[in-house]
């Protein structure tokens, strides 16, 4: 019993609190310190099933395409990525729709602050914080360049700022549609990359994740505005509780504390934007560019090939080095013999 008091530590979240209702009892979670045992024991899960895919899925199609040192990192980074997206994207949209977060956009924000969270909400925000912090040891595992250690924490640390800020000050359900958003745009842009590097004159998913991007910023900035601006305001019991897990919620009774949340997040949505147009930019100005080269290239081929050309000779065939007509005659006229 000792070791499966113990094993449970490790496996299921902790703190689980009988919550009232109208039909008898719920069980919800809140968060506490216990929850970094849970955190430790998926990280090793998340370094096996990295591991997994890098082998039995990536190695293989490494070897059959011969990329370049570059590319095969790259290759790497997202086939890995590809695979985190498209099962956190899955498994986000099951939770937000069986909680009805989609369909009732306002219980974003009412009864505020959501201290208590449902088995599944919690279970997978201790995953995705498992999965971000296993990205660390990985930049050693996986022998990743040191021109781009620098952009990969970048993004983790980002990743788990996002994360846990949501999870710490109690704004579970928005940052859950937050990380839907985020993980669809991410998911199109590693599988543009894979293609890409399969067939380098396909880019048909790098403009389709283009207009994906774009519509999830739009949608990203409006559910802040929206939830952190306007919802928020209205809601009455924020008030300092830690004997439940409410330590920060507080924090949104003041309105200087919400309007820097709010700046904060419009500088770093501008930032991102900026970041894509001057990517978009460049795509563009290096499909142009290599355009006219491939035009330049043809008009040099036809010229050559006009210069080339052998001049036209007079109608008829040669037959032991004299000309002869078509009809076999020969061409000169003939001489009149004298009478």
């Amino acid at each position: 019993q000792v070791t499966a008091k113990t094993a449970f530590l490790f496996i299921l979240p902790q703190y689980n609190v009988s919550v009232p209702t109208a039909d008898g009892e719920l069980v919800q979670y809140h968060y506490g310190l216990k929850d970094l045992v849970t955190i430790l024991f998926y990280i090793f899960i998340a370094i096996i099933l990295h591991a997994v895919v890098q082998e039995y899925a990536l190695d293989k199609i490494n070897r059959r395409l011969h990329l370049s040192k570059v590319k095969h990192s790259k290759f790497n980074e997202s086939g890995q990525l590809v695979a985190f997206h498209l099962t956190s994207l899955i498994w986000c949209l099951y939770v937000v729709v069986t909680e009805g977060y989609i369909s009732n956009p306002r219980s974003l924000w009412e009864n505020y602050p959501h201290v208590y969270l449902p088995f599944q909400v919690k279970f997978f925000y201790l995953c995705q914080l498992a999965y971000w912090l296993h990205a660390l040891p990985e930049l050693y595992f996986q022998k990743v360049r040191k021109e781009d250690i620098p952009r990969q924490l970048q993004c983790i640390a980002l990743y788990l700022a996002h994360i846990a800020g949501a999870y710490l000050l109690n704004l579970s359900r928005l940052g859950l549609i937050l990380l839907l958003l985020q993980y669809l745009a991410e998911f199109f842009f590693h599988m543009a990359r894979l293609v890409y590097f399969t067939d380098e004159n396909n880019e048909k998913l790098f403009n389709v994740w283009a207009v994906v991007f774009v519509v999830t910023r739009l949608f990203t900035l409006t559910l802040y505005i929206l939830v952190i601006g306007f919802g928020l305001p209205r809601v009455e019991n924020r008030a300092l509780e830690p004997e439940r897990g409410n330590l920060f919620s507080f924090l949104f009774n003041n309105i200087l504390f919400r309007m820097s949340v709010l700046l904060l997040v419009c500088l770093f949505q501008a930032s991102v934007m900026w970041r894509f147009i001057h990517f978009q930019l460049r795509r563009w100005r290096e499909y142009w560019h290599e355009q006219s080269s491939r035009k330049r290239a043809a008009a040099a081929t036809a010229g050559a090939k006009q210069q080339a050309k052998p001049l036209k000779r007079d109608s008829g065939y040669h037959e032991n080095g004299v000309v002869k007509a078509e009809n076999g005659t020969s061409p000169r006229t003939k001489k009149l013999k004298s009478p």
